[in-house]
């Protein structure tokens, strides 16, 4: 089955039907999900059953015969007793679920006798480590006791080092077991620890105050929120993009240069595979011809330079109204925006459009400020924890120092030693990022003291604990002293006194020093001085250096601080100005919605009548293309008529003749029309009357009757013109319509555009307006104020302009820098006009040379070719390409004809041969073939010459002479199917010959 079970059904031997499967037994023994069974048989003696699942298990059942299935036993239910049950009361349920069961008790009794049996265990063993320590103890004592060369060390108390070594590894391999068993939880902790640092400590920066060492100075760095990784996502997704757009320049650049040697390598490999072998006659044609050709060709690109060169020329030649349009431009921005730097508030200020402000260039500057403020304070931070770090490593130098100078003075008179100089401490709040470190052994200390407070408060509450205190604990036996520290303690009185007894029997033995000795001793005396007083003049030095760096670094600071106050104010003085921009954001950008749907309906308005345009010329030049048929009909007509033909005015009457009325949309068109065929009309058709009636279905006598019939058809193609430039003029006026109806929807288009622009430049106006209106802190000092009325300052500065000093010296140098430009623009404008007149002359003087020259050179051309001769075509034109190159091809055709009829001759030279060989082995078979002839036909009268009635004896022979005579004619088919081929192929060598 699909779930993995086995099904076995019963089946009777007789009467089987599909109501016998109802009755089936079911074992679930695969997988219910997995193991479907994918096969299953029986042994070869049907005992067992094998079954093999999808869940990679096999089982195996036995197969019962009849006589082997068990009987069912059904079970015999007992009786009840009735006898006293009615008499006994109803036990009440448990109805508490605190309450044990039966169970639950076994399970508690059982773990209470384990723990119980395992404490008794520990007692024991915990009774027999104290016997052991008190023996060893007992045995450190006695050998201490012993003399010294008697006593043993400590090495030997050790009977095999392989017991500490493995109760070393036992110990190893239990701390990594319980390492491994806490990993999770320690994971776990750790985790949220890194979260809470995240959460709290991460976000802010820890604020580092240096202090000076021989002054109260200090300097702290700025408290700074670091950064969201939002923010520093987007920085690097910006840095990214401007990453791959480089690279993309970069690979575009480098395609483009590896663009050109491809093509030349290609059109290389092409030339060599179009050039074949050729006779040496031939290659010199051909290099004789790409000499002429590339000579033609340098002539042409030099005509062509020359005539580009004349061309730009003439374009750059400036009309004699000429105006420079980026003078124009800068003359027309002068006239619109030029006005004094103090009105901007005026009415008729115009802000150009590259200075508008909006609300995403007002946040991009916001965030820009606030980057570059947060740079300054991080960079003062960074100098701050430099200074820092230059305090620790002098403090560490101090200490070196210090203990060199220590050492120094051990060797001094105590008379002659210099105070120490004092080692400087890093205070807490100069390393803030130690004050939330902890490692294991500051936790446990933690933990001791919360123990101990615990445990004291504890024994401060009962009042039994204290007067055991006070009683007992005040003063300890010398039997609970820990004998360890006893030992020691004795080992240290006996060491003093021994090293007593020593110091005296080497005083008694000391000798006085000599001379060499005391001269010895004076010059290191003299030396330790010198060094003592270098050490302290360094660690004065350094400490004098580090506090004049710090004083420096706070200066700084102070100045940094009146920048960063300065930077602060114009920060909020944008996010003034950006909520106002906030507020016109949205009508502003309802103006630019309308100026864009404006100008891209004008730009498809635009498209549309280009188009138009397009059609009208396309119907202009149709219409042209239409008059030019007609006025050629009309002068093939005037053509067939000749001169002096006598019935030119009827033939006329019947070519002009209207049968289909024409419409009014074209009337403009007919009459000048009219206008042209009068042009085009004789005398004849002027005198004659249009309304006169006529016959133009019958060929007057006397008329020429193709000139009749060639005029009636003249005719016919006159009204199929006709038709056609009636229908292009209604198409043209269709389209002139359209496109004054489009032209109006344009202008419309363009005045309400204009006017959108207008009420946007108001609105800019407005908007700047608004945000002049705002109060901007600038910070002064007293003697920067010029502002004086009567000699004091006034109290209202409201009507002051505040100005920087370098502007104002530059506007007071513009002033006369604007007077020298004037004056020398002047004198430019004096010096142009004089070089202007100069220039005419000299112009007019030379179109008189170049006229002279022209009329010189036509008249030696006259003389010398009888005709005027443009040189440049002739040069262009000096050599036939085409020509050459065909007279190239055929002479390599010809010379590819005469290798393949070289090729043909010796093929035929050696089929001849051939032939040859072939005839002479066909006329010796020839020869035997008539040979055989003979001797078949001198047989044949022999045989004929015999009588019929010959004996017995001569049966025989008879016998193989009809043998003979079968084996030879089979002998002469097989010659003549030789000749018949031999023939054959004759033949076939004459045609191919």
């Amino acid at each position: 089955m699909q779930d993995g079970s086995l099904r076995v059904y019963p089946l009777p031997e007789k009467e089987l039907s599909v109501n016998a499967l109802k009755d089936y037994w079911c074992l679930n023994v695969h997988d219910n999900d997995s193991g479907q069974i994918q096969g299953i048989c029986s042994s070869f003696d049907d005992t067992f059953l094998v079954t093999c699942g999808g869940d990679g298990n096999i089982f195996t059942f036995n197969i019962l015969s009849l006589e082997d299935i068990p009987k069912e036993q059904k079970a015999k239910i007992p009786s009840p007793r009735r006898s006293g049950l009615e008499e006994e009361e109803a036990v009440e349920d448990i109805v508490d679920p605190d309450t044990y069961n039966i169970e639950e008790v076994k399970q508690k009794k059982e773990s209470e006798r384990i723990r119980k049996e395992a404490e008794e265990k520990k007692n024991k063993k915990r009774e027999e480590i104290a016997a052991l320590r008190q023996d060893f103890v007992f045995l450190l004592q006695k050998n201490k006791e012993l003399p010294k060369h008697m006593q043993l060390s400590r090495e030997e108390y050790e009977m095999d080092h392989r017991i500490f070594e493995e109760l070393d590894r036992q110990k190893a391999q239990r701390i990594q077991l319980v390492q491994k068993e806490l990993a999770w939880e320690h994971e776990k902790q750790l985790i949220g620890l890194q979260k809470l640092q995240k959460q709290f400590r991460d976000s802010l920066e820890f604020t580092v105050v240096v202090r000076a060492i021989q002054s109260n100075y200090q300097v702290s760095t700025y408290r700074l929120l670091t950064e969201t990784e939002k923010h520093s996502q987007d920085k690097k997704q910006v840095g990214s993009k401007w990453k791959i757009l480089k690279e993309k320049w970069r690979l575009l650049k480098q395609a483009e240069e590896a663009k050109t040697p491809e093509i030349t390598t290609e059109t290389m490999h092409m030339d060599s595979e179009v050039q074949k072998p050729t006779a040496p006659y031939i290659e010199i044609k051909r290099e004789k011809i790409r000499r002429i050709v590339e000579k033609s060709d340098k002539m042409k690109a030099k005509i062509m330079k020359r005539k580009a060169q004349w061309d730009e020329l003439y374009k750059s030649k400036p009309n004699d109204d000429y105006e420079d349009p980026k003078d124009a431009e800068e003359i027309k921005e002068a006239q619109e925006n030029m006005g004094c730097y103090q009105l901007k508030t005026a009415s008729d200020y115009r802000l150009p459009e590259h200075m508008h402000v909006n609300t995403a260039k007002k946040t991009t500057q916001l965030a820009s400020l606030k980057q570059l403020i947060r740079k300054q304070k991080l960079n003062m931070n960074k100098e701050i924890v430099s200074l820092r770090d230059l305090k620790v490593s002098i403090i560490d130098e101090i200490k070196s120092l210090v203990q060199e100078l220590k050492s120094i003075q051990a060797t001094l008179d105590v008379s002659e030693c210099l105070p120490l100089p004092l080692i400087p401490q890093l205070h807490p709040d100069e390393v803030p990022e130690k004050k939330y470190e902890c490692n294991s052994d500051i936790l446990l200390k933690f933990k001791e003291e919360q123990a101990k407070a615990k445990l004291q408060t504890q024994l401060e509450g009962s009042p039994s604990i204290r007067a055991f205190r006070s009683g007992f604990m005040s003063a300890p036996s010398a039997e609970e002293i820990d004998p360890m520290a006893q030992a020691a303690g004795a080992r240290r009185v006996s060491t003093a006194s021994s090293g007593g007894t020593e110091q005296q029997q080497f005083e008694m033995e000391k000798a006085e020093p000599t001379e060499m000795e005391l001269e010895i001793l004076e010059r290191e005396k003299i030396k330790n001085l010198y060094l003592q007083e270098t050490l302290i003049k360094k660690i004065n030095t350094l400490v004098i250096n580090f506090d004049a760096e710090l004083r420096l670094l706070r200066h700084k600071k102070l100045r940094m601080d009146v920048q960063m106050k300065i930077a602060d104010l114009s920060c909020i003085i944008c996010s003034e100005e950006l909520l106002i921009l906030k507020k016109l954001e949205k009508h502003e950008n309802l103006l630019q919605k309308q100026i864009s749907s404006l100008v891209s309906e004008q730009e498809a308005m635009q498209s549309e009548l280009k188009s138009y345009l397009a059609q009208m010329e396309e119907r202009k030049c149709e219409i042209l293309k239409l008059r030019e048929c007609k006025k050629a009909l009309y002068a093939n007509f005037q053509a067939s008529l000749g001169e002096d033909n006598e019935f030119a005015h009827f033939l006329t009457k019947i070519l002009k003749k209207k049968i289909v009325e024409e419409t009014e949309v074209g009337r403009e068109a007919d009459e000048e029309e009219d206008d042209e065929e009068s042009d085009l009309s004789t005398n004849e058709e002027d005198s004659g009357s249009e309304d006169e009636v006529f016959d133009d279905s019958v060929c007057p006598d006397g008329c020429d009757e193709a000139l009749f019939l060639n005029t009636v058809q003249l005719r016919q193609q006159r009204l199929h013109l006709e038709r056609a430039l009636a229908e292009e003029k209604k198409v043209a006026a269709d389209l002139r319509g359209k496109y004054n109806a489009l032209a109006k929807e344009a202008k419309e288009v363009e005045t309400s555009l204009d006017t959108t622009k207008r009420d946007l430049e108001i609105f800019q106006w407005e908007k700047l307006q608004r945000l002049n209106e705002l109060y901007v802190v600038v910070p002064l000092k007293l003697h920067q104020v010029k502002c004086l009325v009567d000699g004091e300052m006034p109290s209202d500065f409201s009507q002051a302009l505040v100005f920087t000093s370098q502007s104002l010296e530059y506007l007071q140098k513009r002033i006369v820098e604007l007077r020298n430009e004037k004056r020398t623009q002047r004198e430019s404008f004096k010096k142009a006009q004089e070089k202007h007149k100069q220039l005419v002359q000299d112009k007019k003087q030379m179109e008189l040379e170049i006229r002279r020259l022209e009329e010189k050179c036509n008249h030696l051309m006259m003389e010398k070719f009888g005709r005027l001769v443009d040189f440049e075509a002739v040069q262009l034109h000096s050599v036939n390409i085409p020509m050459e190159d065909m007279k190239v091809k055929i002479m390599e055709k010809e010379y590819e004809h005469y290798l393949e009829l070289r090729k043909w001759e010796e093929r035929i030279v050696e089929l001849q041969q051939q032939l040859v060989k072939l005839t002479e082995e066909n006329t010796g078979k020839l020869l035997q073939l008539n040979k055989f002839c003979r001797e078949k036909h001198q047989l044949e009268t022999k045989l004929d010459s015999l009588t019929n009635d010959l004996g017995a004896e001569f049966q025989a022979t008879q016998t193989r002479d009809i043998k003979e005579r079968a084996r030879l004619q089979a002998q002469l088919m097989r010659v003549a199917h030789d000749t018949a081929l031999l023939r054959e192929e004759i033949n076939l060598s004459r045609a191919g010959g």
